[in-house]
């Protein structure tokens, strides 16, 4: 019996200590620790903004208005059914100081032209480049959307001045050349894109190539879509040899750095027109007109 009294008042003392574990347990808080990865809210890359392509974003004044948590009433409606705030004012008066500084900035009112007997096509966002040559025909299509490379801002050293003009936007499209002989049912295709740093393989070479081909195939002459049945030659792992023979191809055909150049520059123009573009249709909406 005595046993028994022993035992029961042991496990009573050992489900009290066990649940004021748990209750302290509950009751910390918990600490974050004091060296902390970062995370995309303190590492931003610099992308294009409405406030950083000139003078920081300085150009309108109606900065402020946009992070303020005052609820805005409605203005009188302009009869198209659609809302209108002070809010949407103050939206439209700094896009058109926007669209005034990007008009003043723009290197090109008429699209620059290439060298080489290339004939340009619009279509949008999208640029076709066709020229013949002893039977074949070479195309060249490229889209300017996304084609804005990312510049991440790096943390400036103590002591370390920023420099006062923002880094010139460049657009850097990939691009497809197509080449078609007559007497063939396929055209040869290579995928190819602007890598970052230029590209210098051989030992003494003064210049590298500026742009990379990614990808080559052969396609059925006239399909838009790239199809994936067809054997793709990657050249990630490809022997320097044959890739140095494509090349070769390709600027025998008028595709090269001077080439490629013209490109960025042409695409550059086309990108900047259809931002300013974007713009001013975007401030019709704000505004209704």
């Amino acid at each position: 019996m005595l046993k028994s009294v022993v035992r029961a008042v042991g496990a009573a003392v050992r489900v009290s200590s066990a649940a004021s574990t748990s209750t302290t347990a509950r009751a910390l808080p918990r600490v974050c620790p004091t060296l902390c990865p970062p995370s995309s809210a303190t590492t931003r890359p610099f992308t294009r903004s409405l406030w950083m392509l000139n003078n920081n974003g300085a150009s309108s004044g109606y900065r402020p208005k946009l992070f303020t948590s005052k609820v805005l009433s409605p203005s009188v409606s302009c009869g198209c059914g659609g809302l209108h705030t002070e809010g949407d004012k103050a939206f439209g008066d700094f896009l058109s100081d926007e669209i005034k500084e990007e008009r003043k900035i723009q290197k090109n009112k008429a699209l620059p032209k290439m060298s080489g007997g290339w004939e340009l096509e619009m279509n949008g966002t999208e640029a076709k480049l066709t020229r013949s040559l002893a039977g074949e025909k070479i195309t060249v299509t490229f889209n300017v959307n996304n084609s804005i490379p990312p510049n991440f801002e790096e943390e400036m050293e103590q002591g370390q001045q920023k420099p006062e003009e923002e880094p010139e936007i460049v657009s850097t499209p990939n691009f497809v050349v197509e080449v078609t002989k007559q007497a063939s049912k396929h055209s040869l295709v290579f995928d190819c894109h602007f890598p970052e740093d230029e590209m210098s393989h051989g030992d003494g070479e003064e210049e590298g190539d500026i742009f990379a081909v990614r990808e080559v195939s052969f396609q059925p002459e006239g399909d838009t879509d790239w199809k994936e049945t067809s054997y793709t030659l990657n050249t990630d792992s490809l022997d320097w040899a044959l890739y140095d023979h494509l090349m070769d191809f390709l600027a025998d055909r008028g595709v090269d750095n001077t080439f490629a150049d013209e490109l960025m520059e042409l695409s550059t123009a086309v990108e900047h027109q259809e931002y300013i573009k974007f713009l001013e249709n975007l401030q019709g909406f704000v505004k209704c007109n």
